[in-house]
Order: C-alpha cells, then structure tokens, then sequence
C-alpha cells in the first residue's frame, strides 16, 4: 500500500513538473526572422533609388510586391501620379494579379511602420483588400495614412532622387506633365526566400 502511494504521488509530482517545464520550453521558442531584400529602382533621367523590405513587417505585401519585379512587370511604368510634400506613385502595370489583403492595424494586422520621409507603402482602393501591383514612396511624412495602408520597406538610398520625382510639373490630375519612367525594378533577395502571396478571397 505504501508502495502504491508513493508511485502515485510521484507521478502527480512528474505531472505538476512536466506541465510549466513544456510550458516554458514553448513560449522560449523564438519568431522567425525573416532577411531583408534589397529593391533598386532605376528611374530614367533621374537616377537610382534603393529600398530595404521588410517582410517582418508585411510578408505577403513584400511577396506580392517581388512576384511583380521577379516578373520584370514594373519594367517600362511611370510614377503616374505626383504630389509634393505627400507622396510619388508609381506601379500601374498591363495585367495585374489577384489582390492581397491589407497589412495594417485597420484591418485586423499588426504594422508598426509608420509612413515616414521614404516608406514605400501600397496603393490601393476604398477596399482594404485591393492592393495589386501600385506602390507610392513617402515624399514627406504624414502619419495619418498609419494602420490603413501597408507599408512595408523604406528607402536606403535616394531619397534625393525621390526629391526630384516630388516637384514635377502636374495636371490637375496629380499626373506628370512629362512621363517620370522606370527603367526597372530588381532585387536583391540576400537571403530571403518569397513565397507565393495569398490572395484576398
């Protein structure tokens, strides 16, 4: 009887220990970090902008964002759309694919980027899951366009070239009086690994 008690009570105590120890072993697990690739945009007559992505951030914004350069889609596009003090919008390409679901805090996801002087950031409709191929680089912070559009790198170099793009003459439309064209779009993966972005629906 003795005997039966002891194996018993051990067993509770083995319980009462196992259960924390595999609770600690679980949340010690680290996230993954995922490695940051390096866009260069090469805007014609005007110079080379590099951005970092961060898919830390927003991964399938940056996965989506890196199928169309893979796919040498933004080759020969504008930044169709201007505003000093505000942004340079550029992307609009023939065929774009399925839409992605917004990667900000308005839409139920963490995004701590905020759209600062050289944040690029997706364009998208009224639809909070419309995104596609169109990008705009911060000219000038406004902090108000945080948790509703999702950012997702920041310029490294040539934010001077951005300075350029942003003082265009326009139409009333916001549209360069003269095409402002990107010559390409390449990256440099260092490491990262895209996966194929998940559509919206």
């Amino acid at each position: 009887m003795k005997k039966i008690f002891i194996v018993i009570t051990s067993l509770i105590v083995l319980i009462a220990i196992s259960g924390p120890v595999y609770g600690f072993i679980k949340n010690a697990l680290p996230e993954k970090v995922y490695k940051k690739p390096v866009v260069t945009i090469v805007v014609e007559d005007y110079g080379t902008i590099t951005v970092e992505l961060d898919p830390n951030i927003a991964k399938n914004t940056v996965d989506n964002f890196l199928m169309y350069v893979q796919d040498n889609a933004y080759t020969g596009t504008t930044f169709h759309r201007v505003i000093e003090d505000f942004m340079i919008q550029g992307g609009m390409v023939d065929v774009s694919k399925c839409p992605i679901k917004g990667e900000f805090s308005a839409n139920g996801v963490e995004n701590n980027l905020s759209h600062e002087a050289g944040v690029i950031s997706t364009a998208r409709t009224n639809d909070p899951n419309s995104a596609t191929s169109q990008f705009f680089i911060m000219h000038k912070t406004n902090t108000g366009l945080d948790g509703n559009y999702a950012a997702f790198g920041k310029v490294v170099t040539g934010l001077d070239i951005v300075d350029q793009i942003a003082v265009v003459n326009t139409t009333t439309s916001d549209t360069p009086v003269e095409d402002v064209v990107i010559s390409s779009i390449t990256v440099d993966l260092n490491g990262y690994k895209p996966g194929t972005p998940k559509c919206a629906n």
